[in-house]
């Protein structure tokens, strides 16, 4: 028994039931929120006694209430009112969440539902979710079938046989039911209910049911059972597939629905790999072409995306005769998603055919796709790369690379300049520092003075990255002179710039750059008529000591440089430069200590 309650306990848990009860819809949510206190606060006892009652009651209230009631009640509430062995009570709130009108509401107390039953013993499984279950899928409204359906692979395996005989014939009825949307339900929770099943009954009672569902009128069930396909491919031989399957499967690829078509596009490589070597060249490859050339822009984009997967399946041979002219196809195609989506993967064919092949067949489409129109296209085949300079060399990509980079980091589109200044450092490593300083080097300084701080923020990043791929030695020749030149620019964009960059670069530097090229003119710039540029650099010198700390040299670089600049901020006309000096001297001196 739990302890007699205080009035100093009893008080504040009259006040958030008194919320729970609220005409207030914000009071009774933060009421809901406040449960697992409640409960603590009553004991466990009383929590099962009362509190569950009342809210197994509430479930006229607004569907936002609802739905953190049912989000509640899932995250291991049983906890609160005596542990697992308890865990069924909280099941009849959730019943009646499991057959309200809202579909968010609905999903999640079966989802809490499907968690209540993983800490169920197999006694309070058959005593209780088992009756729940029947009720549900038996339910007069369409709206508890529907969850009903989501409930049974989470209990399947803890039941005895004649138990498991019984859930697979409620099912059944499910997938046969009258309305659309619990057929839909039992699409979706087919897959994850074969995976409980023995072959011999998948075979015996989940083929019927997903034959069925495949065979539905409604195309939003049809596009559901492709994965219930998948599951069921992976638990029969590949004898058993081409018999029991066959028919299926081009049903499914051939369907007169697009979004069926796209379904089966988009797991086509899982189906692939499911079925067997021997069907995909008897039969796949045939079906995946006609997915390739579908009349759907859709389709042909989702069935772009399995192009190196469903290869590697594949001889180089069959490769080169059947799947390249198709490629050839989607990189003229009308579609500029489509030509995305393959630029997306072309890259990934390359491994697959080896040096010359990829030179012959491949290389062309790449260069192509290189001057696409679309910025998407360009930028999708220049952040695949390195993958294909693995296989065929840097030389013979960068005469068409080179064009198309300079043209996206002009793109009018800051997202695309902010894209390619990622792919800098990668496309540094693969060109070497000669023609990355002849043909990239000026263009990563213009983006410092990019009108959109994104742009000049990533490209601060750009140069650290750089620094790193190349070294000190070229950083102080190729990034140092020119970021520091910013420093006296007339503008006050180019000055705070340069703060930036310095503080951004200056980990990746030695204290021998530092000292020569940097803190001066970084010093100066504490004395710019600008209070934004004086107290960034207070955040730079800041970082600086925090850099250099940790060697005698750094110390005395701290004392000679940092302390006396921040010391002479502390002191500024402005009250945001000297906030930030002080907290950077601060800061300076307990690591220069």
């Amino acid at each position: 028994m739990d302890p007699p309650m205080s009035m100093e306990d009893i008080a504040p848990i009259a006040i958030l039931m008194d919320e729970l009860r609220s005409e207030d819809v914000q009071l009774r949510l933060n009421a809901i929120h406040s449960i697992p206190t409640i409960a603590l606060a009553l004991g466990s006892d009383r929590a099962r006694e009362e509190l569950i009652p009342f809210l197994q009651d509430s479930v006229d209230d607004e569907d936002e209430v609802l739905l953190a009631l049912a989000e509640e009640l899932g995250k291991n509430f049983w906890d609160y009112i005596g542990g697992a062995e308890h865990a069924h009570v909280i099941l009849g709130p959730l019943e009646n969440l499991s057959a309200v009108e809202e579909t968010l509401v609905r999903d999640k107390a079966a989802e809490s539902i499907t968690k209540i039953a993983a800490v169920l013993s197999q006694g309070q499984v058959e005593q209780y979710y088992i009756p729940l279950l029947r009720r549900l899928s038996s339910g007069e409204w369409f709206t508890s079938r529907t969850s009903a359906a989501a409930l049974y692979p989470a209990v399947y395996s803890k039941v005895s046989p004649a138990l498991q005989e019984e859930l697979r014939k409620g099912y059944t009825a499910l997938g046969a039911d009258d309305t659309p949307m619990v057929r839909r339900a039992a699409a979706k929770s087919l897959g994850p209910l074969l995976k409980q099943f023995s072959e011999q009954h998948v075979v015996s009672d989940g083929l019927p049911i997903y034959r069925r569902l495949q065979a539905d009128d409604q195309d939003s069930v049809r596009l559901l059972t492709v994965e219930d396909l998948i599951v069921i491919a992976q638990k029969l031989s590949p004898a058993e597939v081409k018999e029991l399957l066959l028919k299926q499967i081009r049903q499914s690829i051939g369907d007169k629905s697009w979004r069926v078509r796209y379904m089966a596009a988009s797991h086509f490589n899982e189906l692939a790999e499911a079925v067997g070597t021997e069907l995909v060249r008897e039969e796949l490859l045939g079906q995946y072409i006609q997915l390739l050339k579908d009349n759907e822009a859709e389709v042909r984009t989702a069935a772009a995306t399995q192009i190196p997967g469903f290869s590697k399946l594949l001889d180089k041979e069959v490769i080169l005769a059947r799947i390249i002219p198709c490629v050839r196809d989607l990189s003229q195609d009308t579609s500029q998603h489509v030509r995305a989506a393959l630029a997306n993967q072309i890259h990934g064919l390359a491994p697959l055919l080896n040096r010359e092949p990829t030179i012959e067949h491949l290389l062309p489409l790449f260069l192509h796709l290189l001057k696409d129109d679309f910025s998407e296209v360009r930028l999708n085949i220049i952040s695949k790369l390195e993958t294909v300079n693995n296989v065929i060399g840097i030389e013979l990509l960068s005469e068409s690379l080179l064009p198309a980079i300079v043209e996206l980091a002009e793109d009018k589109s800051w997202r695309v300049r902010q894209a390619i200044i990622q792919y800098i450092p990668l496309l540094a490593t693969q060109f070497g520092k000669p023609v990355f300083d002849e043909e990239l080097g000026n263009l990563c300084m213009s983006w410092l003075g990019d009108s959109v701080y994104s742009i000049r923020e990533a490209a601060t990043v750009n140069l650290k990255k750089l620094t790193e791929v190349f070294g000190v030695d070229w950083a102080r020749v190729a990034i140092v002179p020119k970021v520091v030149g910013m420093g006296s620019h007339p503008s006050f964009l180019f000055r705070m710039t340069t703060v930036q960059a310095i503080t951004t670069i200056s980990p990746s530097l030695n204290l021998e750059i530092i000292r020569a090229d940097i803190i001066g003119p970084l010093l100066e710039l504490s004395k710019d008529h600008i209070p934004n540029i004086r107290f960034n650099v207070a955040k730079s010198l800041e970082a600086m000591a925090a850099t250099f700390n940790s060697t005698p040299e750094g110390h005395q670089f701290i004392q000679e440089f940092i302390l006396p600049a921040l010391e002479q901020q502390k002191n500024d006309v402005d009250a945001d430069v000297r906030y930030f000096a002080s907290r950077a001297l601060q800061k300076a001196l307990s690591v220069n200590s």
